[in-house]
């Protein structure tokens, strides 16, 4: 008779029914085994695929970011897939100013024309509006075209320039005036000639609804197929307590700059402090603004009649760190931000220290795409402005440790 060293035969798993010549004892088990074979193998499978399982909703679920929801690039280098180049306006050394802030970027028909705010410090009186334009691959030296000098023994900053080349017309530069953001009012000066040359500035004017117009406030306007043009905008409001309301609006003209109407508020300021807006298109109408807050999310509105009226503002899923962003619709219809991809919480890089694209198909589910930034730097990377030229490439200039301004090209179509 065969038995199985430190096993007894009639204890599980294998049971030898009485009666049965121990001869067979072997023949009988084996059968046993042979049965219980498949059973065994269905319910190792069964378990490896529910771990496979569960393994793979961990890891749709997990990410590498601040809110855990989304896997961030490494940080992207010049050359290598859509990133095509990236350079700074002018150089470190020999700097023109200290500082520089809040950059805007135009294509024209005679080329690319970039300005932004520059003097000692943001908000000290030398600030000045500078133009710089791309000519045969290379950037002017940027030049002082406005100040906010007044007379002899008064001059105010000057802050956030906007481009914008209307589908007729000369260049429009917007930019604002004042000892800052709760005061500021809105100037316009235009250029003949793609920003060689520019005419007196003039102030905005008044509208009921806001105090001072505005014009855009950091972001570019977007012109419909009629002409008309709608400047993305926002005002910082102080109450009596002391705090601030941050409520987005917009300033429409049908006459390409000459007079302009308001739209909004479209928030309260309450349940979200919401800031320079971005305006990104959709066939039929539809508009969605992505905007900054201080609620450590990026929010939006939409509206479903070319901006006419907006729904409710609600959050969107990216974070938002209180730092300016931009977007663009691009020609394929996808729509492409650029943004901090962080709050002001956790480990670095945190803040204004990383800077990132993200695209969408609806401007509903985002999926970030690109790092541009993300070594931590005092003063960070921020304040961005994008375009898409004619050529179909994607034009982006952001403050860079304000102490200049970095342009970098991107080609969409590999994102």
């Amino acid at each position: 008779m065969v038995r199985f060293p430190g096993r007894k035969l009639n204890s599980p798993p294998f049971y030898v029914p009485s009666g049965i010549n121990s001869n067979y004892y072997p023949l009988f088990i084996m059968k046993q085994i042979i049965y219980f074979l498949p059973i065994l193998a269905l319910m190792v499978i069964s378990c490896r695929t529910k771990t496979d399982k569960n393994t793979t909703s961990e890891e749709v679920k997990s990410g590498n970011d601040i809110t855990g929801n989304f896997t961030l690039a490494p940080l992207a280098q010049p050359g290598q897939g859509a990133y095509i180049s990236g350079e700074l306006i002018y150089p470190l050394v020999n700097k023109p100013t200290p500082e520089c802030h809040a950059s805007t970027i135009v294509e024209t028909p005679t080329g690319l024309v970039s300005a932004f705010f520059a003097g000692t410090y943001e908000k000290n009186p030398d600030v000045g509006i500078r133009v710089s334009r791309m000519v045969e691959g290379k950037w002017t030296w940027p030049e002082e075209v406005v100040n906010g000098v007044q007379n002899d023994s008064l001059r105010y900053p000057l802050w956030n320039p906007v481009l914008f080349q209307p589908k007729e017309g000369p260049l429009l530069l917007f930019y604002k005036e004042g000892p800052d953001p709760i005061t500021w009012w809105g100037m316009l000066m235009t250029s003949p000639d793609g920003g060689k040359t520019w005419s007196k500035p003039e102030k905005m004017g008044t509208d009921g609804k806001i105090g001072h117009l505005l014009g855009p406030v950091k972001n570019k306007p977007v012109q419909l197929e009629d002409g008309t043009i709608i400047s993305p905008t926002s005002t910082e409001i102080k109450l009596e307590d002391g705090d601030v309301d941050w409520m987005v609006h917009f300033e429409i003209s049908r006459d390409n700059g000459k007079t302009w109407e308001v739209v909004g508020p479209i928030n309260d300021g309450k349940e979200f402090d919401a800031i320079q807006p971005s305006i990104l298109t959709y066939p039929n109408g539809k508009m969605q603004v992505l905007c900054r807050t201080r609620q450590d999310v990026i929010s939006q509105s939409w509206s479903e009649d070319q901006g006419k009226t907006w729904g409710k503002m609600t959050a969107t899923e990216l974070p938002n760190p209180n730092s300016g962003t931009d977007a663009v619709t691009l020609k394929d219809n996808r729509q492409l931000l650029i943004y901090n991809h962080t709050t002001k919480k956790g480990e670095e890089p945190k803040g204004r220290n990383m800077i990132n694209l993200a695209i969408s198909d609806d401007g509903i589910n985002w999926r970030p795409v690109m790092t541009l930034e993300n070594v931590p730097a005092e003063s960070g990377y921020s304040y961005p402005a994008m375009i898409q030229t004619s050529d179909g490439l994607v034009h982006i200039t952001y403050t860079y440790l304000r102490q200049s301004v970095k342009h970098v090209v991107i080609d969409p179509k590999q994102l």
